[in-house]
């Protein structure tokens, strides 16, 4: 055998079904490795398109998604989904060829030195530069991936380090680790300061959709009938159903939700990435007092400098809490009703009227009328995506996939197809911008070739929109952000898909819903009226200087 069926061995042993990527030359041994292997490689049309799938298979599954490059141009286009997977907590392993070791001391065609590369974007990498290690090595990239908080690792196998004939190893199993659990202290210290606390509030994180923390935390929230905010990546952690849940905050002005974390005396955060939304924009003074509960300490921030912090488990920390708190009568009252009732009601009143133009918080309505409970919308980024993040419900875990450490252009349509290859009876919508959608349009070959069902949904505004909103509040006007665009129809249907262009409500709604109850790969275009993005932000504007 050589290191390259050793290498597959590995990847077998860690139970990987699937390997996304580009083929190349340098990868040569592997590929051949894996032809009759239980792993299915999955050829895609650009190695970003494959990072990102990979980003979301580990985001949803909790195991790492795989990638595959070559070298050199290969590697460089791993780069952004890879990035995007480290600073959004996802799992994923990122495997890229290398030239022969004869050639790596001196200047040769299409060498980069990855490794460099890859290190301030990863978790760890390791090239393989024996066949004898590839077990480890192996072993290693995956459990600094799956491990709390999970992130990107990457594995160099260089071109005759593969094809090295080799004694065939047993490979290293996988085995649980046991996170440690809070500190009693901290968990005693987090109990005196909730009972002296009049309005506490609780800001869930990315940390907190793993199933059982969501579970311990809601029982929490509720339990103690404590408002909960999430970030957009923390979305469904508490179901927005929840009495106590005040929906998502993370817009770059401010929103009615920010009126109760104002109020809130103590900020328990759970979970909380402040990779995702800056301290300041909630904490502009430094001073309130906040309770950090994640799986590590907290960053040091001028403006996120907590009183305790409880590090460990998350839902080790909040069983221990609710156990502790099973027989005390503890429970807050419904100070917080009222910014719940604002919020609510300002998101009913984008439902739209017979005759209204189509709106991205429209459009978000009707969606969530439409997909099921446990359906998915993933998010691309742009303009759609805050309308996302503040105007749809979430009503599970990884109901709602926003990148948002990162936040890469291109992510939502690849991710589908990693949605639809874990659960194929899903209903699932890659909504995104005209913008993003032409960044990876080219995983539409992928999906149509794997046969996946999910509707990409393209708001069409020939506009990098979200720029233009930003440049338009600092400098009432907008540059260089306009753009044209394809027939899109026309483009979905070379692909041999149906395209739509729905031209009012009852036929976007019953176009949305049939698409999704026949399990069909489709693009639906919806041309939006954009005056809504400065509505807001004058409507909330107003608000604030009442």
């Amino acid at each position: 055998m050589n290191a390259a069926e050793q290498f597959v061995k590995c990847l077998e042993s860690e139970g990987v079904r699937y390997i996304f990527g580009v083929p190349g030359e340098e990868n040569e041994a592997l590929l051949f490795a894996l032809e009759h292997s239980s792993i299915r490689f999955i050829p895609c049309r650009h190695e970003q398109g494959a990072a990102f799938i990979a980003n979301v298979w580990g985001r949803l599954t909790g195991c790492a998604g795989v990638c595959l490059a070559t070298l050199g141009p290969g590697a460089t286009n791993l780069v952004t989904g890879i990035a995007d997977a480290n600073l959004d907590k996802a799992p994923v392993v990122a495997i890229t060829a290398q030239g022969s070791m004869d050639r790596l001391h001196h200047e040769s065609h299409q060498l980069l030195d990855v490794m460099n590369m890859f290190r301030p974007i990863t978790k760890w990498n390791g090239s393989i530069t024996a066949p004898e290690v590839v077990t480890e090595i192996c072993r290693k990239a995956f459990k600094e991936a799956e491990y709390e908080k999970p992130g990107a690792t990457h594995i160099e196998l260089p071109e005759d380090i593969a094809d090295m004939e080799m004694k065939a190893l047993p490979t290293i199993d996988r085995r649980r680790v046991r996170r440690p659990g809070p500190d009693y202290k901290a968990i005693n210290a987090t109990l005196e300061q909730l009972k002296k606390a009049q309005k506490p509030l609780i800001i869930a994180g990315n940390g907190a959709i793993r199933k059982l923390a969501s579970k311990h935390l809601t029982r929490f929230v509720k339990r103690l009938n404590i408002p909960v905010v999430s970030t957009f990546m923390g979305k469904g952690a508490v179901s927005d159903k929840a009495d106590q849940s005040l929906h998502t905050m993370g817009l770059g002005f401010k929103d009615y939700v920010l009126e109760a974390v104002e109020q809130a005396d103590l900020i328990l955060t759970v979970g909380y990435d402040v990779a995702e939304y800056p301290p300041k924009n909630w904490n502009p003074t430094g001073d309130k007092p906040v309770i950090h509960i994640d799986f590590t300490p907290s960053e040091v921030y001028t403006h996120y400098h907590p009183v305790n912090e409880v590090v460990g488990d998350i839902s080790g920390a909040l069983w221990e809490l609710n156990r502790q708190l099973s027989n005390d009568d503890l429970n807050f009252n419904d100070w917080y009703t009222p910014v719940r009732d604002r919020i609510r009601e300002d998101l009913d009143s984008y439902t739209p009227d017979e005759n209204d133009p189509f709106t991205v918080p429209s459009v978000l309505t009707q969606i969530r009328n439409i997909l099921p409970d446990d359906g998915l919308l993933l998010s691309d980024v742009g303009t759609h995506k805050m309308w996302i993040a503040r105007n749809y419900p979430t009503y599970e875990p990884n109901g709602c996939i926003i990148s948002n450490g990162l936040a890469s252009m291109g992510i939502s349509l690849p991710g589908a197809i990693a949605a639809k290859l874990i659960d194929p009876d899903r209903k699932v919508i890659a909504a995104m911008g005209d913008g993003g959608f032409l960044m990876n349009a080219q995983e539409l070959e992928t999906a149509r070739r794997l046969g996946v069902g999910f509707v990409t949904l393209v708001f069409n505004d020939n506009d990098y929109g979200l720029i233009s909103w930003k440049q338009i509040q600092s400098r009432q006007r907008s540059v260089s952000t306009e753009i044209g665009n394809p027939d899109f129809t026309a483009f979905a249907e070379s692909f041999g898909i149906r395209g739509y262009r729905p031209e009012n409500w009852d036929d976007f709604n019953s176009t949305l819903k049939n698409a999704l109850d026949h399990n069909e790969l489709c693009l639906i275009e919806v041309p939006i009226d954009t005056s809504v993005n400065q509505e807001l932000v004058e409507k909330l504007k107003t608000y604030w200087e009442q």
